[in-house]
């Protein structure tokens, strides 16, 4: 019997959750085709609106914290794994060696102290804060359906309202069969019946009305005061949060940078015992150098980045194969008057050239390497060398090296060089060397200045990634 009752009692409750749910929906397609009135409540709505942007917030927020936690386990990992490649490498005779180890555990341990932190300050109060979040949405939720059935309630009151009058008139003006041929006796029980159903009926929605209006306005109240609330938290929330953020942060490279430290000064005093195996870096040119003017070079025409020059590490005069067959070698001190002579001919003093052999001297010129002259006094474009040094015939003055135009270039500025692929520049040195940017040389195309003799009129900047080195 028990057994029973339990589920007469479970099949009402169904039957009755039900029958709520269809009377919300019904009231909400009254609502919905405008004949029924909803109640409004703007202020609690904005209230809704704050709610769900302070629930996003918070969310992004709470899945960027991981990643970030993320992200900081993932770089802990790869300074474990560089500091275990230092240990392995680090030689056991070496100085500093057990320093360096303790360096890198003290780097592990700080690693993870730092997650851990971040943990514990950050994202457990983060968790907290959004764990309030899903018992308010709910009760927001059932504030709504309490809402509709406040209004369903309400309206069917009203509608008992309405239909009292038509009642009255019913109940004094009797029209069904029954009542007619009742006796009279008889009709005023039958008003009487009528009179106390209505009322019972009436009385039934008001009780209802005052019972749903009640939960209604017990919940609103409750969410009036919290909504606002929560809202205002958030403030407070954000501040602390990302201030225990920061302040981790700042205390995990302090500490960091001071490993750091040690790390270097252990490896100052490696490399002052072995000093004279100094590995040296060298620069080399990069599309990637910053430009002119803060630009980066424009890259070839190909995307291919210019070979890297071979660099000739001697003074040797180039194979004998490579010069015109028959070359003079440079005559002694005794004549300077001849020491033009090389490449086989006589080459005329500056601005000596016949008008006929302009197109002839600078094809030798394009064809023959530089010849470096080994003499004791020499007169050269009218300047006199003297002792041991080195002197590079009808070049221009603080010539470096040659290079060779890979691609064409277009000269962007009044002091660039336009260059076509082929051309053949000699390249010099800034006057002012804090003037030179990376990757951009200074020089002057070898057919100007055959022609010209004149640096100031010819020379200009080049991209030097546009280039080759052919001496």
């Amino acid at each position: 019997m028990a057994e029973m009752g339990s589920k007469g009692v479970t099949a009402g409750k169904i039957a009755s959750n039900v029958q709520k749910k269809l009377t919300r929906a019904q009231e909400k397609v009254l609502q919905k085709l405008g004949k029924a009135d909803e109640t409004k409540d703007e202020q609690f709505e904005q209230c809704v609106q704050n709610f769900n942007k302070q629930l996003n917030e918070g969310t992004r927020l709470q899945k960027d914290l991981r990643t970030y936690l993320a992200s900081v386990k993932a770089m802990h990992e790869a300074s474990r794994k560089l500091n275990e490649c230092l240990q392995e490498v680090y030689e056991p005779d070496w100085p500093g060696r057990d320093e360096a180890n303790k360096i890198a555990e003290n780097n592990d341990l700080l690693w993870m102290d730092y997650h851990q932190k971040l943990v514990d300050q950050a994202l457990l109060t983060m968790d907290t804060y959004l764990g309030q979040f899903p018992d308010i949405k709910s009760r927001i939720a059932k504030r709504g359906r309490k809402l509709v059935d406040y209004d369903s309630a309400r309206h069917h009151y009203e509608s008992l309202q309405v239909a009292k009058k038509k009642d009255e008139v019913k109940i004094a003006k009797p029209v069904s069969l029954l009542e007619k041929a009742a006796p009279q006796w008889c009709q005023g029980k039958l008003q009487a019946h009528l009179v106390a159903q209505t009322n019972l009926l009436r009385n039934q929605a008001e009780e209802e009305l005052i019972k749903a209006q009640k939960v209604f306005e017990e919940m609103n109240v409750d969410l009036q005061e919290e909504l606002p609330s929560l809202w205002n938290s958030r403030v407070g929330f954000y501040v602390n949060t990302f201030q225990s953020i920061a302040g981790l942060e700042e205390n995990f490279h302090k500490e960091m940078s001071k490993l750091n430290q040690n790390l270097h000064d252990v490896l100052v005093s490696l490399e002052k015992q072995h000093g004279s195996n100094t590995f040296m870096v060298k620069a080399q040119p990069s599309d990637n150098a910053s430009a002119k003017g803060n630009k980066s070079p424009s890259p070839p025409p190909d995307s291919s980045p210019a070979a890297t020059p071979e660099i000739r590490v001697n003074h040797d005069p180039e194979p004998a194969s490579a010069a015109t067959p028959g070359a003079a070698l440079p005559k002694s001190p005794s004549q300077p008057a001849e020491a033009s002579e090389v490449a086989g001919g006589t080459q005329p003093a500056a601005g000596a050239q016949e008008p006929g052999e302009s197109a002839a001297s600078e094809a030798a010129s394009n064809s023959l390497p530089a010849v470096v002259v080994e003499t004791f006094s020499a007169a050269v474009n009218g300047t006199v060398e003297g002792g041991n040094g080195t002197v590079r015939l009808d070049l221009p003055p603080g010539f470096m090296f040659k290079v060779q135009a890979q691609h064409d270039y277009t000269a962007t500025d009044t002091d660039e060089l336009q260059l076509k692929a082929g051309d053949v520049v000699l390249v010099i040195p800034f006057q002012n060397p804090e003037e030179q940017d990376e990757g951009w040389l200074m020089g002057v195309k070898e057919s100007d200045w055959n022609q010209h003799k004149d640096l100031e009129k010819c020379r200009g900047v080049f991209p030097e990634n546009f280039t080759e080195r052919v001496q």
